[in-house]
Protein backbone atom coordinates (compact mmCIF):
# COMPACT_ATOMS: atom_id res chain seq x y z
CA UNK A 1 0.00 0.00 0.00
CA UNK A 2 1.35 3.42 -1.05
CA UNK A 3 2.17 5.60 1.81
CA UNK A 4 -0.30 8.83 0.89
CA UNK A 5 -2.99 6.00 0.67
CA UNK A 6 -2.17 5.35 4.56
CA UNK A 7 -1.97 8.52 6.13
CA UNK A 8 -5.16 9.17 3.52
CA UNK A 9 -3.42 12.48 2.66
CA UNK A 10 -4.32 15.19 -0.05
CA UNK A 11 -2.38 13.79 -2.71
CA UNK A 12 -4.20 10.53 -2.55
CA UNK A 13 -7.20 11.76 -2.84
CA UNK A 14 -6.53 13.54 -5.64
CA UNK A 15 -4.95 10.28 -7.17
CA UNK A 16 -8.29 8.51 -6.47
CA UNK A 17 -10.28 11.12 -7.99
CA UNK A 18 -8.08 10.49 -11.40
CA UNK A 19 -10.40 7.41 -12.68
CA UNK A 20 -13.47 9.38 -12.21
CA UNK A 21 -11.55 13.13 -13.89
CA UNK A 22 -10.80 10.15 -17.09
CA UNK A 23 -14.64 9.42 -17.40
CA UNK A 24 -15.59 12.97 -17.05
CA UNK A 25 -13.48 13.79 -19.41
CA UNK A 26 -14.70 11.96 -22.22
CA UNK A 27 -18.13 13.02 -21.16
CA UNK A 28 -17.00 16.96 -21.78
CA UNK A 29 -15.87 15.47 -24.77
CA UNK A 30 -19.56 13.80 -25.93
CA UNK A 31 -20.64 17.30 -24.20
CA UNK A 32 -18.81 19.42 -26.60
CA UNK A 33 -18.34 17.39 -29.77
CA UNK A 34 -21.18 15.21 -30.16
CA UNK A 35 -23.77 17.57 -31.15
CA UNK A 36 -21.68 19.63 -33.31
CA UNK A 37 -20.81 16.72 -34.99
CA UNK A 38 -23.76 15.40 -36.20
CA UNK A 39 -25.46 19.07 -36.69
CA UNK A 40 -22.56 20.44 -38.99
CA UNK A 41 -20.61 17.28 -40.62
CA UNK A 42 -24.19 14.81 -41.05
CA UNK A 43 -26.94 16.96 -41.24
CA UNK A 44 -28.87 15.57 -38.45
CA UNK A 45 -32.30 17.46 -37.13
CA UNK A 46 -32.63 18.61 -33.45
CA UNK A 47 -34.84 15.95 -33.10
CA UNK A 48 -32.57 13.06 -34.64
CA UNK A 49 -29.77 14.46 -32.48
CA UNK A 50 -32.54 13.92 -29.18
CA UNK A 51 -32.46 10.08 -30.41
CA UNK A 52 -29.22 9.55 -30.38
CA UNK A 53 -28.39 11.16 -27.12
CA UNK A 54 -31.15 8.82 -26.11
CA UNK A 55 -29.12 5.94 -26.08
CA UNK A 56 -27.11 7.07 -23.47
CA UNK A 57 -28.77 7.06 -20.93
CA UNK A 58 -30.34 3.64 -22.28
CA UNK A 59 -26.72 2.21 -21.50
CA UNK A 60 -26.86 3.80 -18.15
CA UNK A 61 -29.93 2.77 -16.75
CA UNK A 62 -28.00 -1.25 -17.51
CA UNK A 63 -24.57 -0.63 -17.10
CA UNK A 64 -24.58 1.60 -13.56
CA UNK A 65 -26.78 -1.28 -11.86
CA UNK A 66 -25.29 -4.25 -13.30
CA UNK A 67 -21.43 -2.84 -12.77
CA UNK A 68 -22.53 -1.83 -9.53
CA UNK A 69 -24.33 -5.20 -8.45
CA UNK A 70 -21.32 -6.94 -9.86
CA UNK A 71 -18.36 -4.87 -7.80
CA UNK A 72 -19.61 -4.86 -4.26
CA UNK A 73 -19.66 -9.04 -4.86
CA UNK A 74 -16.45 -9.48 -7.01
CA UNK A 75 -13.24 -9.79 -6.56
CA UNK A 76 -10.72 -10.19 -9.38
CA UNK A 77 -7.10 -8.79 -10.59
CA UNK A 78 -6.89 -7.38 -6.65
CA UNK A 79 -9.72 -5.40 -6.25
CA UNK A 80 -13.43 -4.93 -6.38
CA UNK A 81 -13.48 -1.60 -8.42
CA UNK A 82 -10.23 -2.43 -10.73
CA UNK A 83 -11.50 -4.44 -13.13
CA UNK A 84 -14.42 -2.57 -14.09
CA UNK A 85 -12.47 0.99 -14.02
CA UNK A 86 -9.16 -0.89 -16.32
CA UNK A 87 -12.24 -2.39 -18.47
CA UNK A 88 -14.40 1.02 -18.82
CA UNK A 89 -11.35 3.04 -19.76
CA UNK A 90 -9.96 0.74 -22.58
CA UNK A 91 -13.37 0.97 -23.73
CA UNK A 92 -13.93 4.61 -23.90
CA UNK A 93 -10.79 5.76 -25.35
CA UNK A 94 -11.84 3.33 -28.69
CA UNK A 95 -15.30 4.86 -28.59
CA UNK A 96 -13.57 8.35 -28.42
CA UNK A 97 -11.86 7.28 -31.54
CA UNK A 98 -14.83 6.54 -33.47
CA UNK A 99 -16.51 9.66 -33.22
CA UNK A 100 -15.09 11.93 -35.92
CA UNK A 101 -15.39 8.22 -37.96
CA UNK A 102 -18.97 7.86 -37.85
CA UNK A 103 -19.24 8.59 -41.39
CA UNK A 104 -16.55 5.97 -42.51
CA UNK A 105 -17.98 3.37 -40.03
CA UNK A 106 -21.03 3.85 -42.16
CA UNK A 107 -19.79 3.48 -45.41
CA UNK A 108 -17.47 0.28 -44.65
CA UNK A 109 -20.98 -1.05 -42.95
CA UNK A 110 -23.05 -0.04 -46.24
CA UNK A 111 -24.98 1.74 -44.45
CA UNK A 112 -27.07 4.40 -46.50
CA UNK A 113 -28.56 6.26 -43.01
CA UNK A 114 -26.06 7.89 -40.49
CA UNK A 115 -28.50 7.92 -37.56
CA UNK A 116 -28.39 4.49 -37.04
CA UNK A 117 -24.35 3.99 -36.81
CA UNK A 118 -24.59 7.49 -34.67
CA UNK A 119 -26.80 5.64 -31.86
CA UNK A 120 -24.19 2.52 -32.04
CA UNK A 121 -21.58 4.99 -31.44
CA UNK A 122 -23.16 7.53 -28.69
CA UNK A 123 -24.47 4.32 -27.32
CA UNK A 124 -21.07 2.57 -27.37
CA UNK A 125 -20.09 5.10 -26.33
CA UNK A 126 -22.18 6.01 -22.79
CA UNK A 127 -21.95 1.94 -21.89
CA UNK A 128 -18.26 2.48 -21.95
CA UNK A 129 -18.38 5.43 -19.85
CA UNK A 130 -21.11 4.04 -17.32
CA UNK A 131 -18.75 0.71 -17.17
CA UNK A 132 -16.51 2.74 -15.42
CA UNK A 133 -18.12 6.00 -13.78
CA UNK A 134 -19.93 3.74 -11.17
CA UNK A 135 -16.83 2.08 -9.62
CA UNK A 136 -14.73 4.91 -10.56
CA UNK A 137 -17.57 6.92 -7.19
CA UNK A 138 -18.04 3.54 -5.31
CA UNK A 139 -14.36 3.65 -4.70
CA UNK A 140 -13.98 7.04 -2.80
CA UNK A 141 -16.74 5.78 -0.53
CA UNK A 142 -14.64 2.43 0.00
CA UNK A 143 -11.32 3.99 1.03
CA UNK A 144 -12.68 7.46 2.74
CA UNK A 145 -14.45 7.60 6.49
CA UNK A 146 -18.00 8.91 6.85
CA UNK A 147 -18.89 12.88 7.22
CA UNK A 148 -16.31 15.18 6.45
CA UNK A 149 -13.59 12.84 4.79
CA UNK A 150 -16.05 11.65 2.26
CA UNK A 151 -17.17 14.83 1.50
CA UNK A 152 -13.91 16.17 1.09
CA UNK A 153 -13.37 12.88 -1.08
CA UNK A 154 -15.81 13.97 -3.68
CA UNK A 155 -15.47 17.81 -3.64
CA UNK A 156 -11.85 17.05 -4.40
CA UNK A 157 -12.56 14.53 -7.44
CA UNK A 158 -14.51 17.17 -8.81
CA UNK A 159 -11.77 19.92 -8.31
CA UNK A 160 -9.32 17.56 -10.32
CA UNK A 161 -12.26 16.26 -12.53
CA UNK A 162 -13.73 20.11 -13.37
CA UNK A 163 -10.09 21.10 -13.82
CA UNK A 164 -9.73 18.55 -16.74
CA UNK A 165 -13.26 19.20 -17.84
CA UNK A 166 -11.80 22.94 -18.19
CA UNK A 167 -9.25 21.93 -20.26
CA UNK A 168 -11.20 19.84 -22.53
CA UNK A 169 -13.55 22.75 -23.34
CA UNK A 170 -10.17 24.66 -23.56
CA UNK A 171 -8.63 22.57 -26.26
CA UNK A 172 -11.98 23.05 -28.07
CA UNK A 173 -12.04 26.80 -27.83
CA UNK A 174 -8.87 27.35 -28.70
CA UNK A 175 -8.27 24.29 -31.18
CA UNK A 176 -11.40 22.43 -32.74
CA UNK A 177 -13.28 19.40 -31.20
CA UNK A 178 -11.37 17.03 -33.11
CA UNK A 179 -7.79 17.88 -31.26
CA UNK A 180 -10.35 17.39 -27.98
CA UNK A 181 -11.23 14.09 -29.31
CA UNK A 182 -7.69 13.25 -30.18
CA UNK A 183 -6.49 14.30 -26.42
CA UNK A 184 -9.10 12.41 -24.84
CA UNK A 185 -7.63 9.30 -26.18
CA UNK A 186 -4.63 9.23 -24.48
CA UNK A 187 -5.83 10.97 -21.29
CA UNK A 188 -8.82 8.72 -20.51
CA UNK A 189 -6.55 5.47 -20.98
CA UNK A 190 -3.65 7.27 -18.51
CA UNK A 191 -5.82 8.38 -15.76
CA UNK A 192 -7.85 5.25 -15.64
CA UNK A 193 -5.32 2.11 -15.81
CA UNK A 194 -2.34 4.29 -13.67
CA UNK A 195 -4.16 4.78 -10.52
CA UNK A 196 -6.19 1.79 -10.78
CA UNK A 197 -3.48 0.09 -10.54
CA UNK A 198 -1.64 1.52 -8.03
CA UNK A 199 -4.70 1.97 -5.12
CA UNK A 200 -4.93 -1.21 -3.06
CA UNK A 201 -8.52 -1.49 -2.31
CA UNK A 202 -9.86 -3.49 0.65
CA UNK A 203 -10.92 -6.84 0.52
CA UNK A 204 -13.70 -6.33 2.96
CA UNK A 205 -15.77 -3.19 3.02
CA UNK A 206 -16.77 -1.81 5.96
CA UNK A 207 -20.37 -1.73 7.11
CA UNK A 208 -19.53 0.22 10.65
CA UNK A 209 -21.27 3.48 11.14
CA UNK A 210 -23.52 3.30 7.96
CA UNK A 211 -27.18 4.24 8.00
CA UNK A 212 -29.52 0.82 9.17
CA UNK A 213 -30.58 -0.23 5.90
CA UNK A 214 -30.73 -3.08 3.86
CA UNK A 215 -29.44 -3.41 0.00
CA UNK A 216 -32.28 -3.96 -3.04
CA UNK A 217 -33.13 -7.87 -3.03
CA UNK A 218 -34.54 -7.93 -6.10
CA UNK A 219 -35.87 -6.01 -9.13
CA UNK A 220 -39.37 -5.27 -7.39
CA UNK A 221 -37.57 -3.92 -4.23
CA UNK A 222 -35.66 -1.68 -6.65
CA UNK A 223 -38.47 -0.65 -8.67
CA UNK A 224 -40.23 0.27 -5.21
CA UNK A 225 -37.25 2.17 -4.22
CA UNK A 226 -37.32 4.70 -7.58
CA UNK A 227 -41.23 5.78 -6.41
CA UNK A 228 -40.39 9.37 -7.02
CA UNK A 229 -39.42 8.24 -10.49
CA UNK A 230 -42.43 6.53 -11.72
CA UNK A 231 -43.15 9.31 -14.23
CA UNK A 232 -40.19 9.72 -15.48
CA UNK A 233 -39.82 5.88 -15.91
CA UNK A 234 -43.05 4.82 -17.48
CA UNK A 235 -42.56 8.27 -20.28
CA UNK A 236 -38.84 7.17 -21.07
CA UNK A 237 -40.00 3.64 -22.20
CA UNK A 238 -43.70 4.70 -23.59
CA UNK A 239 -41.86 7.48 -25.65
CA UNK A 240 -38.84 5.81 -26.52
CA UNK A 241 -41.03 2.38 -28.12
CA UNK A 242 -42.89 4.75 -29.74
CA UNK A 243 -40.24 6.62 -31.37
CA UNK A 244 -38.51 3.16 -32.33
CA UNK A 245 -41.84 2.07 -34.11
CA UNK A 246 -41.71 5.40 -36.27
CA UNK A 247 -45.16 6.31 -34.67
CA UNK A 248 -45.90 9.99 -34.85
CA UNK A 249 -47.59 12.22 -32.49
CA UNK A 250 -49.11 15.71 -32.94
CA UNK A 251 -50.38 16.35 -29.12
CA UNK A 252 -48.59 16.30 -26.13
CA UNK A 253 -50.96 13.77 -23.83
CA UNK A 254 -47.90 11.58 -23.23
CA UNK A 255 -45.78 14.39 -21.93
CA UNK A 256 -49.11 15.85 -19.71
CA UNK A 257 -49.96 12.60 -18.27
CA UNK A 258 -46.51 11.72 -17.66
CA UNK A 259 -45.89 15.01 -15.85
CA UNK A 260 -49.26 14.78 -13.74
CA UNK A 261 -47.63 11.43 -12.51
CA UNK A 262 -44.31 12.45 -11.79
CA UNK A 263 -45.26 15.32 -9.92
CA UNK A 264 -47.88 13.03 -7.40
CA UNK A 265 -45.22 10.88 -7.12
CA UNK A 266 -42.35 13.42 -6.15
CA UNK A 267 -44.89 14.69 -3.61
CA UNK A 268 -45.81 11.42 -2.35
CA UNK A 269 -42.47 10.96 -1.55
CA UNK A 270 -41.04 14.45 -0.64
CA UNK A 271 -44.17 14.68 1.97
CA UNK A 272 -43.56 10.72 3.69
CA UNK A 273 -42.08 10.65 7.60
CA UNK A 274 -39.30 8.76 8.80
CA UNK A 275 -41.15 6.30 11.31
CA UNK A 276 -38.00 4.93 12.82
CA UNK A 277 -35.18 2.76 11.75
CA UNK A 278 -37.38 -0.57 10.65
CA UNK A 279 -39.02 1.86 8.45
CA UNK A 280 -35.65 3.05 6.96
CA UNK A 281 -34.74 0.05 6.68
CA UNK A 282 -37.13 -1.28 4.14
CA UNK A 283 -38.20 2.01 2.59
CA UNK A 284 -34.73 4.22 2.77
CA UNK A 285 -37.23 7.60 3.07
CA UNK A 286 -34.39 9.75 2.79
CA UNK A 287 -32.43 8.07 -0.38
CA UNK A 288 -35.82 8.45 -2.08
CA UNK A 289 -36.40 11.92 -1.14
CA UNK A 290 -32.07 12.63 -2.38
CA UNK A 291 -33.63 10.46 -6.05
CA UNK A 292 -36.80 12.77 -6.15
CA UNK A 293 -34.87 16.23 -5.89
CA UNK A 294 -31.65 15.00 -7.95
CA UNK A 295 -33.42 14.07 -10.74
CA UNK A 296 -35.22 17.54 -11.62
CA UNK A 297 -31.91 19.17 -11.57
CA UNK A 298 -30.63 16.35 -14.02
CA UNK A 299 -33.35 17.44 -16.69
CA UNK A 300 -32.51 21.26 -16.34
CA UNK A 301 -28.81 20.29 -17.17
CA UNK A 302 -29.00 17.73 -19.63
CA UNK A 303 -31.79 20.09 -21.84
CA UNK A 304 -29.03 22.66 -22.13
CA UNK A 305 -26.07 20.14 -22.53
CA UNK A 306 -27.83 18.56 -25.78
CA UNK A 307 -29.95 21.83 -27.26
CA UNK A 308 -27.76 24.51 -26.61
CA UNK A 309 -26.73 24.15 -30.17
CA UNK A 310 -30.03 25.53 -31.16
CA UNK A 311 -29.55 28.46 -29.47
CA UNK A 312 -26.28 29.36 -30.22
CA UNK A 313 -27.39 28.82 -34.16
CA UNK A 314 -30.42 31.10 -33.75
CA UNK A 315 -29.41 33.66 -31.84
CA UNK A 316 -26.02 34.04 -33.54
CA UNK A 317 -26.53 32.86 -36.78
CA UNK A 318 -24.08 35.07 -38.46
CA UNK A 319 -21.26 32.26 -36.83
CA UNK A 320 -20.03 29.97 -39.60
CA UNK A 321 -20.59 26.11 -38.23
CA UNK A 322 -16.41 25.94 -36.79
CA UNK A 323 -17.35 29.10 -34.60
CA UNK A 324 -20.61 28.21 -33.18
CA UNK A 325 -18.72 25.36 -32.30
CA UNK A 326 -16.13 27.21 -31.02
CA UNK A 327 -18.71 29.39 -28.75
CA UNK A 328 -19.94 26.32 -27.27
CA UNK A 329 -17.07 25.32 -26.07
CA UNK A 330 -16.09 28.26 -24.70
CA UNK A 331 -19.40 28.26 -22.57
CA UNK A 332 -18.93 24.76 -21.20
CA UNK A 333 -15.33 25.83 -20.54
CA UNK A 334 -16.58 28.89 -19.04
CA UNK A 335 -18.98 26.48 -16.74
CA UNK A 336 -16.08 24.26 -15.92
CA UNK A 337 -13.62 26.90 -14.89
CA UNK A 338 -16.40 27.56 -12.26
CA UNK A 339 -17.43 23.90 -11.67
CA UNK A 340 -13.59 23.17 -11.11
CA UNK A 341 -12.40 26.20 -8.86
CA UNK A 342 -15.05 26.03 -6.53
CA UNK A 343 -15.82 22.34 -4.87
CA UNK A 344 -12.95 22.10 -2.73
CA UNK A 345 -12.70 25.48 -1.83
CA UNK A 346 -15.62 27.51 -1.40
CA UNK A 347 -18.64 24.22 -1.06
CA UNK A 348 -16.62 22.14 1.14
CA UNK A 349 -15.78 24.79 4.10
CA UNK A 350 -18.95 25.91 3.46
CA UNK A 351 -20.79 22.53 3.90
CA UNK A 352 -18.78 21.86 6.81
CA UNK A 353 -20.16 25.07 8.07
CA UNK A 354 -23.70 25.56 7.30
CA UNK A 355 -24.89 21.87 5.90
CA UNK A 356 -24.22 20.02 2.64
CA UNK A 357 -27.93 20.35 1.89
CA UNK A 358 -28.44 24.03 2.35
CA UNK A 359 -25.52 24.89 0.39
CA UNK A 360 -26.21 22.50 -2.22
CA UNK A 361 -30.12 24.01 -2.58
CA UNK A 362 -29.01 27.81 -2.77
CA UNK A 363 -26.08 26.76 -5.53
CA UNK A 364 -29.59 25.36 -7.68
CA UNK A 365 -31.60 28.60 -6.83
CA UNK A 366 -28.40 30.21 -8.55
CA UNK A 367 -27.92 28.17 -11.43
CA UNK A 368 -31.83 28.39 -12.35
CA UNK A 369 -32.03 32.50 -11.98
CA UNK A 370 -28.77 32.41 -14.49
CA UNK A 371 -30.59 30.34 -17.19
CA UNK A 372 -33.63 32.56 -16.62
CA UNK A 373 -31.56 35.86 -17.39
CA UNK A 374 -29.88 33.74 -20.40
CA UNK A 375 -33.54 33.07 -21.80
CA UNK A 376 -34.46 36.84 -21.81
CA UNK A 377 -31.33 38.63 -21.92
CA UNK A 378 -28.94 35.89 -23.47
CA UNK A 379 -28.12 37.86 -27.04
CA UNK A 380 -24.39 38.36 -26.94
CA UNK A 381 -21.29 36.14 -26.74
CA UNK A 382 -20.51 38.17 -23.21
CA UNK A 383 -23.72 37.46 -21.33
CA UNK A 384 -23.60 33.94 -22.24
CA UNK A 385 -20.62 33.54 -21.02
CA UNK A 386 -21.62 35.36 -17.98
CA UNK A 387 -24.40 33.31 -17.48
CA UNK A 388 -22.44 30.11 -17.67
CA UNK A 389 -19.70 31.36 -15.42
CA UNK A 390 -22.57 31.92 -12.56
CA UNK A 391 -24.65 28.46 -13.26
CA UNK A 392 -21.20 26.84 -12.48
CA UNK A 393 -22.03 27.20 -8.95
CA UNK A 394 -24.78 25.15 -9.35
CA UNK A 395 -22.55 22.59 -11.94
CA UNK A 396 -20.37 22.45 -9.35
CA UNK A 397 -22.79 21.20 -6.57
CA UNK A 398 -24.94 18.89 -8.97
CA UNK A 399 -21.50 17.26 -9.56
CA UNK A 400 -19.88 17.29 -5.97
CA UNK A 401 -22.22 17.18 -2.62
CA UNK A 402 -25.25 15.08 -4.22
CA UNK A 403 -22.61 11.30 -4.02
CA UNK A 404 -21.69 12.59 -0.08
CA UNK A 405 -25.04 12.93 0.59
CA UNK A 406 -26.29 9.68 -0.99
CA UNK A 407 -23.73 8.02 0.73
CA UNK A 408 -24.26 8.66 4.34
CA UNK A 409 -28.12 7.17 3.77
CA UNK A 410 -26.87 4.34 2.56
CA UNK A 411 -25.13 0.75 3.49
CA UNK A 412 -21.62 0.85 2.84
CA UNK A 413 -21.25 -2.56 1.87
CA UNK A 414 -23.25 -2.19 -0.98
CA UNK A 415 -22.56 1.29 -2.16
CA UNK A 416 -22.04 0.08 -5.92
CA UNK A 417 -25.66 -0.95 -6.05
CA UNK A 418 -26.69 1.77 -4.01
CA UNK A 419 -24.66 4.34 -6.23
CA UNK A 420 -26.28 2.04 -9.37
CA UNK A 421 -29.74 3.03 -8.09
CA UNK A 422 -28.77 6.65 -7.92
CA UNK A 423 -27.71 6.88 -11.49
CA UNK A 424 -31.15 6.68 -12.09
CA UNK A 425 -31.67 9.71 -10.76
CA UNK A 426 -29.29 11.30 -13.45
CA UNK A 427 -30.05 9.00 -16.41
CA UNK A 428 -34.05 9.11 -16.78
CA UNK A 429 -34.36 12.10 -16.65
CA UNK A 430 -31.35 12.39 -19.52
CA UNK A 431 -33.93 10.79 -21.22
CA UNK A 432 -36.55 13.00 -20.72
CA UNK A 433 -34.22 15.61 -21.97
CA UNK A 434 -33.43 13.82 -25.40
CA UNK A 435 -37.05 12.23 -25.74
CA UNK A 436 -39.38 15.10 -24.64
CA UNK A 437 -37.57 18.24 -24.41
CA UNK A 438 -36.04 18.04 -28.00
CA UNK A 439 -39.60 18.11 -29.94
CA UNK A 440 -40.58 20.36 -27.91
CA UNK A 441 -37.36 23.03 -28.61
CA UNK A 442 -37.89 21.78 -32.43
CA UNK A 443 -41.25 23.48 -32.76
CA UNK A 444 -40.38 26.70 -30.00
CA UNK A 445 -40.09 29.90 -32.17
CA UNK A 446 -37.42 30.70 -29.78
CA UNK A 447 -35.08 28.39 -29.20
CA UNK A 448 -33.80 30.03 -25.78
CA UNK A 449 -36.93 28.28 -24.50
CA UNK A 450 -34.34 25.82 -23.45
CA UNK A 451 -32.88 28.22 -20.90
CA UNK A 452 -36.39 28.71 -19.37
CA UNK A 453 -37.24 24.78 -19.61
CA UNK A 454 -33.85 23.81 -17.90
CA UNK A 455 -34.51 27.23 -15.30
CA UNK A 456 -37.83 25.76 -14.04
CA UNK A 457 -36.48 21.99 -13.88
CA UNK A 458 -33.61 23.24 -11.58
CA UNK A 459 -35.97 25.44 -9.36
CA UNK A 460 -38.19 22.46 -9.02
CA UNK A 461 -34.95 20.85 -7.84
CA UNK A 462 -34.05 23.17 -5.29
CA UNK A 463 -37.40 23.54 -3.74
CA UNK A 464 -37.55 19.57 -3.24
CA UNK A 465 -34.22 19.75 -1.15
CA UNK A 466 -36.03 21.52 1.44
CA UNK A 467 -37.73 18.47 2.03
CA UNK A 468 -34.35 16.05 2.57
CA UNK A 469 -33.29 15.80 6.12
CA UNK A 470 -30.43 17.99 6.57
CA UNK A 471 -27.01 16.13 6.34
CA UNK A 472 -26.96 12.95 8.61
CA UNK A 473 -27.24 14.22 12.35
CA UNK A 474 -31.52 13.91 12.03
CA UNK A 475 -31.74 18.02 11.60
CA UNK A 476 -34.54 18.89 9.73
CA UNK A 477 -35.23 22.03 7.12
CA UNK A 478 -32.58 24.41 5.73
Amino acid sequence: MLAIQRNKSTSFLALLALPATAMGFALSVQISALSWILTTRYGLHIDEIGLVWAAGPVAGIVGQLAVGLLSDNVWCWGGRRRPFILLGGLLTALMLLALPHIGLISHALGFESILGVAITVALALDLSINISFNPTRSIITDLTADGVERTRGYTLMQTVSGTFGVLAYGIGALWDNYALIYTGVGLVLAFSWLPALLVTEPRELHPEGSVPSTAPRSASHILRMLLPLWGILAYDVIAMSLKVMGIHRDSQWLEIAAGVVTLACMVATLRARDRGPAHVREDLVEFRKVLAAHAFSWIGVQAMFVYMIAFVQQRFPNLDPKAGGQMLSTAFFVLSLVAAILPSTVLAPLARRFGQIRVHTISLFIMATAYLYAYLYGHTAISVYGVMAVAGIGWAAIVSLPFAIMSQRVDEAHIGLFMGVFNLSVVLPQLVASLGIGALIAVMPDKGAVFLVASAALLLSAVSWLFVRRDSDGRGGI
